[in-house]
């Protein structure tokens, strides 16, 4: 207890209600807060609720809508949060899963992190006995591509995927003619009985590729992790299961609840 009271007097209390204000914008359902809105929840008062989101709009770690009447997190924090994921060295994390996945499946396993409206492909494990497939790490891709896009659209929240379904070009079936919305919605509910997405052979003949995604610590998605290979489809499916069980595991050790 003494130890306890000890550490107290080392907390300040503006810092502590930096941060519990910025927890309730990233937990929020909602794309803004009004300030009402804001004081109710956090239970701080409003002078104080308005100097401290002042202080972080001024070095861009909180905004306000166009409108002036709400408050959502700012763009600073994506450099903040790459730094994060920088000091987590994920590819090296990713390594062994990834190993493992193409030892057992015969194919290529990836790992591709988004960042802002793209993935990267950050890390791989390569099966010479499989044959055609080259992914180069650095390899880069639309957020909605393919299998992975079908993977990270159906883990998000309702409003992150109405927005993401917002944006003009989609390409979750390759081109963004192709896009169904029926189609696509009756795909992600397969994936969320399922954990893994798959894509038969539609945008590379002959080659089909398997993909769950990765979940961060605030419990949306950072990446997905991805299997190709000349394997059948039935054989697909069954890979299917060890990709979203690697890709669950992943997500754990990051410190997420999948």
């Amino acid at each position: 207890m003494k130890d306890k009271k000890s550490e107290e007097r080392y907390i300040v209390p503006a810092v502590e209600q930096a941060v519990i204000l910025l927890k309730l914008l990233e937990s929020s359902s909602s794309t803004h807060l009004s300030l009402t809105q804001i004081c109710k929840m956090s239970g701080i008062n409003k002078s104080k609720v308005y100097s401290i989101l002042n202080t972080l709009q001024r070095h861009g770690i909180v905004t306000r809508n166009l409108a002036g009447n709400g408050y959502s997190l700012g763009p600073a924090l994506i450099s903040l949060s790459r730094k994060v994921l920088d000091n987590l060295n994920l590819p090296r994390l990713a390594e062994p899963i990834l190993a493992e996945l193409s030892e057992k499946t015969g194919g290529t396993a990836v790992f591709d992190l988004i960042i802002q409206d793209n993935v990267y492909t950050v890390a791989k494990a390569e099966n010479k006995q499989d044959i055609g497939i080259a992914i180069r790490v650095g390899l880069r891709f639309p957020l909605t591509f393919a299998a992975h896009g079908k993977a990270i659209a159906a883990v998000m929240s309702e409003d992150d995927l109405r927005e993401l379904l917002k944006s003009p070009r989609l390409y979750f079936y390759g081109k963004p003619e192709y896009y169904d919305k029926e189609r696509l919605y009756k795909d992600l509910e397969e994936y969320r009985k399922k954990g893994f997405a798959l894509e038969l052979g539609e945008i590379n003949p002959g080659i089909n590729t398997i993909a769950s995604a990765v979940i961060g610590p605030n419990n949306k998605p950072i990446g997905a992790i991805l299997v190709f290979g000349t394997f059948s489809a039935e054989k697909a499916c069954e890979f299917g299961l060890l990709v979203a069980d690697a890709a669950r595991s992943f997500s754990k050790r990051l410190g997420a609840n999948p």
